[in-house]
């Protein structure tokens, strides 16, 4: 495998300016205003490997993770909680449904199929330590700020666009699944959701929540680390992820908001932006980014 420490920024330039062609073949999501508003030449990458971090385009940045903190809400139960009882109220099968998809909830009896998709979040969303949605969300930021060395900070003015403008299909969501038993609290956890998905970074920040999945420390368990890697490679990039697996080879996560995450296990990790977004909810340019990048230097973990 070619290391990261072998780039140059000339190489980096050309690829970043190859992968901002195709933002034209995307679009910005318009049902939240606030994300609406992004400018779609925006285009930003980190990059963090063990002696070295690149940074090119918009990095001054702030945009929402959005779905890209799903690993992260992951993570942190199973930390707190263990992985036997993580794994009994969220599945790690991927689907070929969109990300929120009632019907594919329906078919699997209110058992969300994994993490990614948001019935799999929301019914996470429900689990996160604290009494309410604003105290969940504190905690949970407050963890990942520690423990990365990032600055996610909620952002307010996209919390409240966003209750302006609900997703009907995230409140049909988090309806069957308390009719079928799969939440405690509906309210807070669909309150708690639309939180922690407001959590808003830079790309630097977000390539340093990867590092948290890219390396071994003694902060985590390594079988922690494991099974969301796993998940990310399976289920990160919705109903388009196996073709990914076979184009990129690596766990990757995007989100609505334009970020998409990459993880190099053992090497680093890829934070980019670009708020234009393909049929599948999927950053056209970020991917375009991070295909060139996994090809030219070989970081497909079947490489």
């Amino acid at each position: 495998m070619k290391e990261f420490d072998t780039l140059s920024n000339t190489e980096l330039l050309d690829w970043l300016q190859l992968a901002k062609t195709q933002a034209e073949r995307g679009r910005i999501v318009d049902r939240i205003p606030k994300l609406a508003s992004a400018d779609p030449r925006w285009f930003a990458v980190h990059i963090c490997c063990e002696s070295k971090h690149y940074s090119l385009g918009d990095t001054g940045c702030v945009f929402p993770l959005m779905s890209v903190i799903k690993p992260f809400s992951f993570l942190y139960l199973l930390e707190h909680m263990g992985a036997e009882t993580v794994l009994q109220w969220v599945g790690i099968q991927p689907s070929d449904a969109p990300f929120n998809s009632l019907d594919q909830l329906i078919a699997d009896r209110g058992h969300p199929r994994n993490p990614m998709i948001n019935s799999g979040a929301i019914a996470l969303a429900d689990k996160l330590p604290g009494k309410n949605g604003s105290d969940r969300t504190q905690l949970f930021c407050q963890w990942l700020n520690q423990l990365a060395g990032c600055q996610l900070k909620l952002d307010q003015a996209l919390l409240a666009s966003v209750r302006s403008s609900r997703s009907p299909a995230n409140q049909a969501i988090a309806n069957y699944l308390a009719e079928s038993g799969h939440l405690y609290n509906l309210d807070i956890a669909l309150d708690t959701y639309e939180q922690i998905c407001c959590l808003s970074a830079q790309v630097e920040d977000l390539a340093l929540l990867g590092k948290l999945l890219a390396y071994e420390s003694g902060f985590l368990a390594s079988k922690h680390r494991q099974i969301v890697n796993g998940v990310m490679l399976t289920c990160g990039l919705y109903e388009a992820s196996a073709e990914f697996v076979v184009r990129i080879g690596l766990p990757m996560k995007s989100g609505i908001g334009g970020g998409l995450l990459a993880i190099v296990p053992g090497e680093g990790a890829i934070a980019t932006y670009s708020p234009c977004l393909d049929s599948t909810g999927n950053s056209v340019a970020a991917i375009a980014f991070v295909e060139a990048l996994s090809q030219k230097l070989k970081l497909s973990i079947f490489s």
